[in-house]
């Protein structure tokens, strides 16, 4: 794989349950709760919906295309970014019939990738555009790992939510060994500092869509992205580059990240 892509894949077709969940202290305005309660995260109305920031973001890493997985049912997702006019940035459409995992949703935009390398990313993360841009120079399938300092710092995760995360373990060389899920303090202690965790920010080349569709279900019941990258790395030969950031990513997963999001991004002009 080499080049600079200008596709990514935002994977939107979550159902949002977290962001469904009632809370009251969120202190949501009207809209805000209408949108939260059909769990469609991306449409989230931060002065305009979230995911057209991060549209935006993409565009000034220099992607060009984008393309979005989502359900059968996000209508709402169809219908604004269908009639929404750009310029930087064009909007297709990929469709996950059922929400089989994140995998599975790679899968549905294996037409759009047409053999080129694509990044993929979550509908409710906002990414730092050098993490996006480093990715896209980058020429070969890799992961945007970021630091806990980092995420701590300039972010909105909360430290008991951050330490559920999957961290990444690389060798000395830079490159991908594994994701380890929910890892326990002993597992953590082995691996080198600092500690990065994994935001589902990556470049992936076509050897993803074999590896997405030879996988077998998680006990979650799920395709799911960390062991599609393992199988490819795995059975494949495929090598992941590890590139480490010391910067925060923006989390919008539930009803109480709203109003750090809002202000996170208050003042961004956004351009598409």
């Amino acid at each position: 794989m080499s080049g600079a892509t200008d596709k990514a894949v935002i994977l939107a077709r979550g159902l949002g349950t977290r962001m469904r969940k009632a809370d009251a202290a969120a202190g949501l305005s009207r809209q805000e709760s209408a949108v939260a309660d059909s769990g469609v995260k991306a449409m989230i109305p931060i002065g305009r919906p979230f995911l057209d920031y991060v549209l935006s973001s993409l565009a000034d890493a220099g992607y060009r295309r984008a393309c979005l997985v989502i359900g059968p049912e996000h209508q709402i997702v169809r219908d604004y970014y269908g009639k929404l006019p750009t310029r930087r940035i064009s909007v297709e459409f990929a469709i996950q019939e059922k929400p089989l995992g994140t995998a599975d949703a790679v899968l549905a935009a294996e037409s759009f990738a047409a053999g080129e390398p694509v990044l993929v990313l979550n509908s409710d993360n906002f990414y730092p555009v050098q993490a996006t841009a480093a990715l896209r120079a980058l020429g070969c399938s890799g992961l945007a790992a970021f630091q806990v300092e980092g995420l701590l710092a300039g972010g909105n995760i909360p430290a008991d939510r951050l330490a559920k995360f999957a961290v990444v373990q690389a060798d000395s060389a830079g490159r991908l060994v594994r994701i380890i899920e929910k890892p326990d303090p002993a597992t953590l202690a082995t691996l080198a500092q600092p500690v990065c965790v994994s935001m589902n920010c990556w470049m992936f080349g076509p050897a993803i869509f074999r590896a997405a569709g030879s996988i077998k279900p998680s006990p979650r019941g799920e395709l799911e992205i960390p062991d599609a990258v393992q199988y490819a790395i795995d059975r494949l030969g495929e090598s992941f580059r590890v590139l480490p950031f010391n910067l925060p990513v923006l989390d919008l997963s539930s009803r109480s990240d709203i109003a750090a999001v809002k202000a996170s991004l208050a003042g961004m002009e956004v351009n598409l």
